[in-house]
């Protein structure tokens, strides 16, 4: 069972519990991460989760704990998904290069999948302990990138005139942009998406004159 499918069934791995029909641990999880992005997670309150859901603050602690651990649950999930893909790309026989274009494409999926839960990731600010935990897995997955950018410009595959923490922060910064702008099922999809990321990224925006045969 993988650590993202863990994280739906509940940590330790146990099966949903079920309160009032309609609602288990899943179901209230996706509707507390959309009001927390709509209203900011200190802004949320208990009161405001039970409204929204239509149950009792009651049946809601018949699930979690509390705020903290629907948190927890939201961000781990999103960055459950990307240490799976930087897994994933470390894996791989070949390059530096194409094992960071390989993290490229598979995070953008993780977000095109997940998109409330890393949308969410992306907006914690440490001001809690487990927004102080996720913005730690932040850094470490990001010190995974940088090392796969250094690694490429010690091969000469990237050009070497950039600090590698500097081009790995840029390149992550146009796959987290995706959470402002793209809609499911509005255009494009994930293979698509990815694909034109890797592109701009890795190979430019100019084009570039047609060579003579």
């Amino acid at each position: 069972m993988t650590a993202v499918s863990n994280v739906r069934n509940g940590r330790d791995g146990k099966a949903n519990r079920r309160g009032r029909p309609g609602y288990d641990r899943e179901s209230l999880l996706r509707v507390a991460v959309k009001v927390f992005n709509e209203r900011g997670y200190d802004g949320t309150s208990m009161d405001e989760l039970s409204k929204r859901l239509g149950i009792s603050k009651s049946a809601i602690y018949h699930h979690v704990s509390g705020k903290d651990e629907l948190l927890q649950l939201a961000v781990d999930r999103a960055l459950d998904g990307l240490f799976a893909a930087a897994d994933e790309a470390g894996a791989l026989d070949g390059s530096a290069i194409d094992r960071l274009e390989h993290l490229v494409r598979a995070s953008v999926a993780v977000l095109v999948a997940e998109q409330p839960f890393v949308t969410l990731l992306l907006r914690v600010r440490g001001n809690t302990a487990v927004e102080k935990r996720a913005l730690a897995r932040r850094r470490e997955f990001d010190r995974l990138v940088s090392g796969l950018v250094e690694q490429a410009e010690a091969d000469g595959d990237i050009r070497p005139d950039i600090d590698p923490a500097i081009t790995a922060r840029l390149l992550f910064g146009l796959v987290n942009s995706l959470i402002e702008w793209y809609r499911p099922g509005a255009g494009a999809g994930a293979d698509e998406i990815a694909d034109a990321v890797r592109k701009v990224a890795f190979d430019g925006l100019r084009r570039r004159p047609a060579t003579g045969g």
